[in-house]
């Protein structure tokens, strides 16, 4: 494309001088020679206008006055001529009007003896007067008078004899006859159109000379004009070559220059998304085989969450492996080993959820994913509080709404709530539900004018789709009837050793080392708010990609999107990096309490199964993790008394043990006030052995036996003891038999 670009840039430079050549040598003087006979047509044109203008002008004055003369010959009736002619001695007026018009029609007068005596003869012109009225023709005569052509004679003795007299008037005519107002009118007509022809026929004829002579020039420029056209034809033409051809410049141009931004653009794009391809393609993989796996998957998770939820994590796993090799058996495929979390999970809800306060373990994170995903309301078993702490902090952004089937007001409140979208939390619920709340579990949604609504007790409202609902109960074991768990998701939030191990691991960090924990604190929320982000960038860059029509590398939006997104994602990897190097040392440093968490988590359990041997034996998590923070900072000053004068404590075992052993015997004596005398021995064995099972001193095997006393114990082969060993045994038996 480049020497195609050179080749034609060449030829374009060289069209441009020829037509600059053309310009300079043939159309510039050729143009500038027409140009000067233009102005000089031009200046013959604009004389010949001026005389044209000034003939118009003069016999715009004449024309008025020639018109008025005809209208008014046209008032002359027959009757006001014979009128006339019936005068035998006509008045002055009419006597004088009648001669100025036999001398403009050149009438010959009468010669007749002077009526004053003097013995000559004088002119007369009324005789010819009447006889000339007396014509047919008369008015028509006056009409087409020849007025263009009156003799000097003839119109200097109108002016001199007539027209001068003062009593020449139309008015004075018009008091002795109409018919010499119209006569006097037209002598005066007359004679105003000499004196404007007189000086307009001249003028005619130097227009007309002017305008013969202006014809010949412009003659001559049409000639010279279509010359120039001819040359200005086939410069157009080179021009419009010269045009065509800089357009081609220009396209090659604009085609090279694009060619260099979808360089710089695939460059950006390479360098952008080059280190997301090993990401990528693994994702890429894993979604495939994730769609494969897809039909199978999604009906283990569904039977899940409708009738696993009040399982223990243990009983889960056993039936989700049956479902597996179930569906195997069926055919339908799904993935080896299921997982909840990797089947319907979110990293970056999960980690908001931990934010909020679910426990941090496998078991409690499905509860939470069976909530956002299960369709029927969720119903919590919560005799820990976990679930209730968890749904407060995260729904309180969304202004929860917290009530008990005790409050008076609660089903108002329950209203309120879903008619504007609130999330509600109904806490201390027993085995039995509120028949009121039937329509809200099952959801009988029904539309009314164009909107979806419900009937709670004796009030239709809006329903609407922001509308959260969540139920929880503090009983430890209840039994639930069919018609009340087909109603809602049954969850089992009771706390396990995991979860608990990890909240405790927190409560002796955050104790211990407050500047610790709340770094860690911290590093979380970071580290949640980064991953969303990357979880961001990443859907904004698909979505970019998926949505990019042709090509992507002529979408600079896109590219821009791109280089944006991966610079925003670089400096939050570099960021998350930095936090999880620093999240290893932390977790590091939180290592060393960890055998403290574990171990006081034992001792929880441990409490907890005392309901067994009396419904009265229940302690909450709150009062066993506030007696836990009390016997850590009592344990501070037994530790400083018990070695006194030592002031160098910097063994972690050491510090560790002394809260354990302080928490032990604190849990020991506040639990032994509650219990009947008849079960602290018991209490004192479950706690000590326990402990010895946390820290594999008590083999399982002999405990069962010591238990059940070797029933369902296993059948194994072993060594045979010694037989004299086994006759002293016997021995010692019989001897303390009297006593038992």
């Amino acid at each position: 494309m480049k020497p195609e670009l050179i080749k034609t840039v060449a030829e374009t430079e060289e069209l441009m001088k020829q037509v600059q050549k053309e310009k300079t040598e043939v159309v510039e003087p050729k143009k500038a020679a027409v140009d000067i006979e233009v102005a000089e047509a031009a200046a013959k044109g604009a004389e010949a206008g001026a005389v044209k203008k000034e003939c118009e002008d003069l016999l715009t004055e004449a024309i008025p006055a020639l018109n008025a003369a005809v209208a008014a010959l046209d008032t002359i009736k027959p009757n006001d001529i014979k009128l006339v002619q019936t005068f035998k001695n006509p008045p002055a007026a009419v006597k004088l009007v009648m001669e100025a018009v036999c001398v403009a029609l050149d009438v010959k007068p009468a010669k007749i003896p002077d009526p004053a005596g003097s013995g000559r003869k004088i002119d007369d012109y009324w005789g010819p007067s009447k006889s000339l009225l007396g014509e047919k023709d008369f008015v028509d005569r006056l009409r087409n008078y020849d007025k263009d052509n009156i003799e000097p004679r003839i119109i200097d003795k109108l002016r001199e004899k007539y027209i001068a007299d003062e009593n020449f008037t139309p008015e004075n005519a018009a008091k002795a006859a109409s018919a010499a107002e119209g006569l006097c009118t037209w002598i005066g007509a007359m004679d105003a159109y000499d004196r404007v022809i007189k000086i307009v026929v001249p003028k005619k004829i130097a227009l007309e000379a002017a305008e013969s002579e202006y014809n010949k020039i412009m003659a001559a420029l049409k000639v010279k004009q279509d010359e120039l056209d001819g040359i200005m034809s086939a410069l157009a033409a080179l021009e419009k070559q010269l045009e065509d051809s800089i357009l081609e410049k220009k396209r090659l141009e604009d085609e090279v220059e694009l060619c260099v931004v979808k360089l710089e653009r695939a460059e950006k794009l390479i360098n952008g998304l080059g280190g997301q391809r090993d990401h990528w393609t693994v994702r890429a993989h894993q979604l495939g085989e994730d769609f494969q796996n897809l039909t199978g998957d999604m009906l283990i998770a569904a039977g899940m969450i409708s009738y696993l939820g009040t399982f223990t994590m243990a009983f889960r796993d056993g039936i989700s492996q049956k479902w597996v090799a179930a569906c195997k058996s069926a055919g339908i495929p799904s993935s080896a080993k299921f997982s909840l979390v990797a089947c319907l999970g979110d990293p970056v809800s999960i980690r908001e959820w931990g934010i909020a306060g679910l426990p941090n373990d496998s078991f409690s994170i499905d509860n939470g994913i069976m909530i956002a995903n299960a369709r029927r309301w969720p119903l919590m078993i919560d005799p820990q509080g976990q679930a209730n702490k968890w749904i407060k902090n995260s729904e309180k952004k969304a202004n929860l709404q917290v009530i008990k089937l005790t409050d008076s007001d609660y089903l108002r409140t329950l209203e309120n709530a879903v008619q504007f979208g609130l999330p509600v939390l109904l806490e201390n619920v027993g085995e039995e539900l509120d028949p009121s709340l039937e329509p809200l579990l099952l959801k009988q949604l029904f539309k009314s004018g164009g909107v979806m609504c419900i009937r709670l007790g004796e009030s239709i409202i809006e329903f609407s789709d922001q509308f959260r609902f969540y139920i929880t109960t503090s009983l430890r074991n209840p039994h639930y009837l069919p018609e009340t768990a087909v109603k809602v998701t049954l969850l089992n939030f009771m706390i396990t050793p995991d979860g608990l191990s990890d909240q405790l691991l927190g409560v002796v960090v955050a104790e211990e080392r407050p500047d610790l924990e709340s770094q860690r604190q911290e590093l979380v929320l970071n580290t949640a708010d980064n991953k969303r982000r990357l979880k961001e960038i990443e859907d904004r860059i698909l979505h970019t990609m998926s949505s990019s029509e042709g090509n992507i590398l002529d979408d600079a939006n896109a590219i821009e999107v791109l280089s944006e997104a991966k610079i925003v994602s670089d400096e939050i990897s570099e960021k998350q990096t930095i936090a999880d190097a620093t999240q290893l040392e932390i977790d590091a440093a939180r290592e060393g309490y960890k055998p403290c968490g574990s171990y006081n988590a034992v001792l929880f359990f441990t409490i907890r199964d005392l309901a067994n041997i009396d419904p009265m034996y229940q302690y909450s998590l709150s009062w066993f993790i506030g007696l836990f923070v009390r016997s850590i900072h009592g344990s501070v000053d037994k530790e400083h008394q018990s070695v006194a004068g030592d002031s160098d404590i910097n063994d972690l075992r050491e510090r560790l043990g002394v809260i354990n052993d302080h928490f032990t015997y604190a849990l020991y004596q506040n639990v032994c006030r509650s219990l009947f005398e008849r079960d602290k021995l018991l209490f004192s064995f479950l706690l000590d052995s326990r402990i010895m099972q946390s820290r594999s001193e008590l083999p399982e095997q002999e405990y069962q036996f010591f238990l059940t006393g070797g029933v369902g114990v296993v059948k194994k082969n072993v060594p045979r003891p010694d037989q004299e060993w086994v006759r002293i045994v016997l021995g010692v038996s019989r001897i303390q038999a009297p006593a038992v």
